[in-house]
């Protein structure tokens, strides 16, 4: 029997504890009470907010070693030759590359740095990063600061434990650092950050940035070949990109009594609220003063670290949230994401919270995307995706925005493949998220230009009226803004928003940096190919202008199949992808062989972005991460299972026995209708236990066997196949169990005490 003991702390909490007479059960009881008593009387934190009551304009990058601050450090020859390296690509020499590292180490100091990283994307989707003190000794014994060139340039950590699928065995440690001038270096607590990529011994990358850097070259260079048709003035073309942050905010109490929370980053067991996110009445609503506390925080730091965050709002789900910065270069936004969800996750704890990048952290409300809007720009100011005001502008644009949907035709599942994960895997295709059907949305307008380009323009020579008529009534009446002009698509993929696409498939927790690799890559491929065939055109006596859209309209025939307008939530539009011979890639381990496509190969080996066994490699990586993902969600919930729930259900069910023993002895003949409600769920409860018991056995038996196979493709689809199954069969039961076991005797917070933020 439980024994209720109820007081207040001497701040005024309301603290509830419980007490089992024979056996000492309190204490995961005690956890849950404590933890969302904690939570419902948190009072907002005292904000970080900017010092001296300094603007965000006036802290902008104060913690980046920026052009300005390089021009400050360096002397003239110095900076000229870095920031030529920065635009260009060019090699720094190693006297310059001593200078930078002075600079760098003076600048670091003056702001109190004692330590310096060379900070890395490893293939496990996190950040990297080792520290080294400035601090030395020299030959005489004394204490000297020192920061070379080739502390700067190269670093040598252990690549043993990364991720490497196959690149490096065990026992070969080796891996190599290397300094990328192309994103700024920063301080963040005490430490001088160094961006670099992250090679092994033979060269081969083991991170994301690597190919993500050839990628945006191979863009430069084939964007730039095609703008010759309109802009000579151009030098450079950078992919651009946005992204847009999602995730939920969860108190730390809280959180810290939900192990499969702390574990998974997701709940793997709990039953839906009376209210969650129907009435949507969270989304775009007043800020929590807590989380209000905790987003200006962490915008004055980003700000800071020259993240040039924009936007903050309430999302769909309750306790979800979004950031956005200003579009940057594509590189510098992936390192910023990186850093952004890092410096979430630190200040996060400081206001008693956790941040949960997790795609689908509570089971029947929306998961977290992370939509990435992508555009091209030139080093003279052009948005490459924005429509002019001349024909001729509007035929620029339309050549980038019809070649960019033909990538996407060419490269679909690749597309979905560099998205896919197994979180990701649980929200792809809700009512929340895109589906798993890779599509593209125009909007009415642009598709009326494209059908009329298709439909007027033949493959016979066109007459001077033609193409007059062309030119003035169809290309130059192209609005010079699209934005409003269009509604918005949420339910499709990749969809056109009046200046750039929004890959909307794109999964929270994951890095920018793989679907950007694919889309910059195609992008490129398919560009190089339009080029090539223009080129023929004029080549056999055809008008520049005559042979672009000739070509364009063979790439709207090409790739059609592709575009769709309407609802990519309907079964309609699953059949009639099916018809047109979309891929619709639901299974993440399906997902994943898309690397191993021969069109994969060829865009991605065939363009010097990564070799084949590197690509196998991230393969094998995908399938390694799926692997060791559903392992450990297996055995939290077997554990919870086992150790929590049942346990619980049986002293709830001993608790009805002693009832209906009870009424048995007071009402000898009537026992048995005044205990008929006890004795079914006595029942329901003992069915309930028999299974989950069962079927955590059968589950860890499925485990044992895919443990056993070396084979790691192999494992993961025993692992998807035999496993994962079992974790929403035994959470089905373990549901049904919450709402039937006295709620003072559940041990873990449930949806109704997290799901809203006090």
């Amino acid at each position: 029997m439980l024994h209720p003991l109820n007081f207040y702390n001497k701040d005024g909490t309301f603290v509830f504890f419980l007490y089992l007479c024979k056996k000492d059960y309190s204490h995961m009881l005690t956890l849950r009470f404590k933890a969302f008593n904690e939570a419902s009387n948190r009072l907002p934190e005292t904000t970080n907010l900017p010092p001296n009551g300094l603007s965000q304009a006036e802290l902008f990058g104060i913690n980046v070693f920026d052009r300005a601050k390089m021009k400050k450090y360096l002397s003239e020859d110095a900076y000229e030759s870095l920031i030529q390296s920065i635009d260009e690509g060019k090699k720094i020499d190693r006297k310059i590359a001593g200078q930078v590292a002075s600079a760098m180490k003076a600048w670091a100091m003056e702001q109190g740095a004692t330590h310096y990283t060379h900070w890395f994307h490893p293939l496990n989707g996190a950040t990297a990063e080792k520290h080294d003190a400035f601090l030395s000794i020299d030959k005489t014994g004394n204490p000297i600061e020192i920061f070379k060139a080739d502390m700067l340039v190269q670093q040598e950590p252990d690549a043993s434990s990364f991720p490497s699928g196959g690149l490096r065995n065990t026992f070969e440690a080796r891996g190599y650092t290397a300094w990328d001038p192309s994103s700024p270096a920063f301080i963040l607590d005490k430490t001088l950050c160094i961006p670099t990529v992250f090679v092994a011994y033979t060269g081969e990358a083991l991170d994301f940035k690597t190919p993500l850097l050839k990628s945006l070259a191979l863009l430069d260079k084939a964007a730039l070949a095609v703008l010759e048709y309109f802009d000579k003035d151009a030098k450079k073309v950078y992919a651009t990109l946005g992204w847009e942050q999602e995730f939920f905010l969860i108190d730390q109490s809280l959180f810290n009594a939900r192990p499969d929370l702390m574990l998974c980053g997701r709940t793997l067991m709990g039953h839906a609220a009376a209210k969650d996110q129907q009435l949507e009445d969270h989304y775009f609503g007043a800020i929590p003063a807590r989380v209000s506390a905790f987003m200006q925080e962490f915008e004055v730091e980003a700000i800071k670290l020259g993240i040039p965050i924009k936007t903050r709002h309430n999302e769909v789900a309750p306790n979800q949230f979004e950031c956005a910065p200003i579009f940057e270069e594509a590189n510098l936004a992936v390192d910023h994401n990186q850093l952004l969800m890092s410096l979430m996750d630190r200040i996060a704890r400081r206001h008693k919270f956790r941040v949960l990048f997790h795609e689908k952290p509570f089971k029947g409300i929306n998961g977290s995307g992370k939509h990435n809007n992508w555009s091209m720009m030139t080093d003279t100011g052009v948005n490459l995706l924005s429509p002019g005001k001349t024909p001729k502008n509007n035929l620029q644009f339309l050549t980038f925005l019809i070649n960019t949907i033909k990538a996407v035709h060419d490269h679909a599942a690749l597309l979905i493949g560099s998205i896919a994960s197994e979180p990701n895997s649980h929200r792809l295709g809700a009512h929340e998220a895109p589906p798993a059907i890779m599509s593209v949305f125009i909007g009415k307008t642009l598709s009326a230009v494209l059908n009329e380009l298709e439909e007027k323009v033949t493959d016979q020579k066109m007459t001077p009226d033609e193409k007059t008529e062309l030119k003035l009534e169809i290309i130059g009446k192209i609005p010079e803004i699209l934005l409003d002009n269009t509604d918005r698509n949420r339910t499709s993929p990749f969809a056109f928003t009046g200046n750039r696409f929004e890959f909307r498939a794109v999964g929270s927790s994951g890095s920018c940096a793989s679907p950007m690799i694919v889309l910059n890559t195609a992008v490129a491929d398919q560009l190089i190919k339009f080029k090539e065939d223009v080129d023929r055109q004029i080549v056999r006596g055809m008008k520049k202008d005559e042979a672009i859209i000739q070509c364009l309209r063979k790439v709207i025939i090409e790739s059609k199949k592709i575009r769709f307008e309407g609802n990519g939530y309907s079964q309609i539009w699953v059949e009639e992808a099916a018809r047109r011979g979309l891929p619709n890639i639901k299974n993440p381990l399906d997902a994943f062989k898309t690397f191993l496509y021969d069109s994969s190969v060829k865009l991605l080996v065939g363009n010097n972005i990564l070799t084949k066994r590197e690509l196998e490699a991230r393969y094998e990586i995908r399938n390694e991460i799926f692997v060791k993902k559903v392992q450990i969600e297996a055995r939290a919930i077997g554990d919870l299972a086992i150790n929590h729930i049942i346990p619980t259900a049986i002293a709830y069910q001993n608790t009805l026995i002693n009832n209906v023993q009870g009424l048995k002895t007071l009402f000898p003949n009537q026992w048995e209708n005044l205990a008929e409600h006890q004795l079914g769920l006595i029942k329901e409860i003992s069915e309930h236990i028999h299974t989950i018991s069962h079927e955590v056995n059968e589950m860890i038996e499925h485990r044992k066997v895919a443990n056993q196979i070396d084979d790691v493709v192999e494992k993961a689809h025993l692992y998807d196949k035999n496993v994962k199954p079992y974790i929403e069969s035994i959470r089905t039961r373990i549901d049904k169990l919450e709402m039937i076991v006295d709620d003072d005797m559940w041990p873990l917070p449930k949806y109704r005490e997290m799901l809203f933020i006090r």
